[in-house]
């Protein structure tokens, strides 16, 4: 594992949830020239409120393909019904052979303590998987790793059990509207399931230059208020002129799950962007 190119795993719940949560970082990674691909858990098959099934999968899987593309990563939607993840061993192997066969340095998740079924459940498949990828006789039909991965979350509101504690902070600033340019390509998401859900369906503008800004000045508050809420792990990172001048962040905590997000494996992983 000793080339300088990354290969970054980020596991969602959803096809856009690694969009939400890492789009800006996993942009600077791939501009890199890191390989980064983005995995939904489920297929999103119940993710709206007037469309469902083969249909709505159809078209979750190109939005997900056509966002992947605008931030350079690969994408993959697994085969698993949306709503209907279960920490199953059935499922643990499924994520087993995944990172085997990806062979990640990095995998990127949500927490278990989520408001959400599906996330809870992901964030544990992925630490179940934990280590076991290292042992020959635990689904066998694919090679082991001969090490094990780091793990690291990504941020949330939740603060019981724990409250999200971080161990590094990104500047996603180069990338924000990449970001949102990624997003955007999730229209049956950004800008119908989740207005709808919301209560704020008749505010989605119908121009697609006026959507756009709509979209950038409503969900990019997420990051703005990550790069506040992290400030001093931004000034300690980049220093005090540039940390005080960040306007947009995402952040992510080691699992200890998985091998150390020591101080080394921060500087390897995060130490160019």
């Amino acid at each position: 594992m000793a080339d300088s190119k990354l290969r970054i795993l980020c596991i969602g719940a959803h096809p856009d949830d690694c969009e939400v949560c890492i789009g800006g970082t996993a942009a600077l990674w791939a501009a890199a020239g890191h390989t980064v691909c983005f995995v939904s858990a489920t297929n999103g098959e119940t993710g709206h409120h007037e469309q469902a099934g083969a249909a709505l999968v159809t078209r979750r899987l190109a939005e997900a393909r056509a966002s992947a593309d605008v931030l350079g990563v690969q994408s993959l939607v697994l085969p698993i019904p949306n709503g209907r993840i279960v920490p199953s061993l059935e499922y643990r192997a499924v994520f087993i052979k995944l990172i085997r066969e990806f062979a990640p340095n990095l995998i990127l998740t949500n927490r278990p303590n989520d408001y959400h079924p599906d996330h809870r459940y992901t964030s544990q498949l992925v630490q179940d998987a934990a280590y076991i990828v290292t042992v020959p006789n635990n689904a066998p039909e694919t090679p082991p790793l001969r090490y094990n991965p780091v793990i690291a979350w990504w941020p949330d509101t939740f603060r019981k059990p724990t409250p999200f504690q971080p161990d590094v902070v990104v500047d996603i600033g180069p990338t924000v509207r990449k970001k949102y340019d990624a997003l955007h390509r999730h229209t049956s998401q950004m800008y119908e399931w989740i207005p709808w859900n919301q209560g704020v369906l008749e505010q989605v503008p119908a121009g697609e230059a006026a959507r756009r800004a709509w979209l950038f000045d409503r969900r990019s508050k997420r990051d703005r208020e990550l790069a506040d809420r992290f400030r001093d792990g931004l000034v300690a990172r980049y220093g005090p002129k540039r940390g005080q001048s960040v306007q947009y962040a995402e952040a992510f905590e080691g699992c200890e799950y998985g091998a150390p997000l020591d101080a080394a494996a921060v500087e390897r992983f995060f130490g160019g962007l």
